[in-house]
């Protein structure tokens, strides 16, 4: 079992041509993703008894994936994402990320988790950033760790908390994945791949087996033990670019997990991943994403797209 635990929201995505809503939040986007490849995987967050926490519930199950809580009496939290003539996406929040009574169903909820997703707003607002870095200290001795950043400067605007609280989750990751716009903002001034290479050196010996960095059209770069690669990004005619990074991130899980590296028995594998594979780790990412970006809003691709995408 797979286990993603964040925020979940509705983003109301304003264009030129109209308004749609569409559910959300990086770590829900990371969920679904992985069950559309095919992995079990439980998504443990908040939503209202609303609308659109209805929303978010039919919009997660119909992907299969599990809901070990139920809604709360506060409302669903909501994303405006305002979208270019580029396809960019520019977001506003209003959201409340708390989860209450989370330390008493811990046990049961991660047992037989082979490995734990976490990110964005979900590590750095609190009160639930307190619970999820809980959590994953739970989850560490008996899971592989994989953590995004996928920063909010309109949310946590003090660069220097934010840089604090991920280099504390990513000091306690085996797989992180971070835009080359994360480190930018978190680390001004500097070179987004020297901090990919410091993030490596985070927990010594115990700390990352790799580090990726997304860029754009760049196409992504990671780096680990065994050296630094980095690929060509796909062509693709982009329609927007919402969910493109957790699409991204899902499909790198899911390339781990294939290769049965999840799991604490596997941690030491993982870390002496060969470039090579971690170089088909990154084209099996960034086809996922460039099957997102092709079509609107956060919808990853299911196993048999990425697949027949890939030839």
């Amino acid at each position: 079992m797979l286990t993603v635990i964040g925020e979940a929201l509705v983003d109301v995505v304003q264009r030129t041509t109209g308004i749609a809503a569409h559910v959300g939040g990086s770590p829900l986007n990371v969920a679904v993703g992985l069950a559309r490849l095919d992995h079990p995987v439980q998504f443990v967050g908040r939503y209202g008894r609303d609308a659109y926490g209805d929303s978010v519930a039919a919009h997660v199950k119909a992907s299969s994936v599990l809901l070990p809580q139920g809604p709360d009496d506060h409302p669903t939290s909501v994303a405006t994402a305002l979208i270019d003539d580029d396809g960019a996406a520019s977001y506003t929040f209003d959201l409340l990320w708390e989860l209450p009574g989370l330390a008493t169903r811990l046990d049961f909820m991660l047992q037989g988790t082979t490995l734990l997703h976490t990110g964005s707003i979900a590590t750095m607002l609190e009160p639930g950033a307190s619970d999820v870095f809980s959590a994953v200290m739970q989850a560490r001795p008996l899971a592989t760790i994989s953590y995004d950043p996928n920063c909010r400067p309109s949310i946590i605007n003090d660069v220097e908390y934010a840089r604090d609280q991920a280099e504390k989750f990513a000091r306690l990751a085996d797989v992180i994945k971070a835009s080359d716009e994360d480190l930018q903002w978190l680390y001004p001034g500097e070179d987004p791949l020297d901090a990919a290479r410091h993030w490596l050196t985070l927990g010594g010996e115990e700390g990352p087996a790799f580090v990726v960095v997304t860029r754009g059209a760049e196409g992504p770069w990671a780096v680990s033990a065994a050296g630094e690669t980095q690929i060509a990004a796909p062509r693709t005619d982009v329609a927007d670019t919402v969910g493109a990074g957790d699409s991204f991130m899902a499909a790198l899980l899911s390339g781990v997990v294939d290769r049965g590296l999840d799991g604490v028995q596997n941690r030491a594998a993982l870390r002496s991943l060969p470039l090579a594979d971690l170089t088909e780790l990154l084209g099996h990412a960034a086809t996922a994403a460039a099957i997102t970006v092709s079509r609107p809003g956060a919808n990853p691709p299911s196993r048999g797209e990425l697949l027949a995408a890939q030839g």
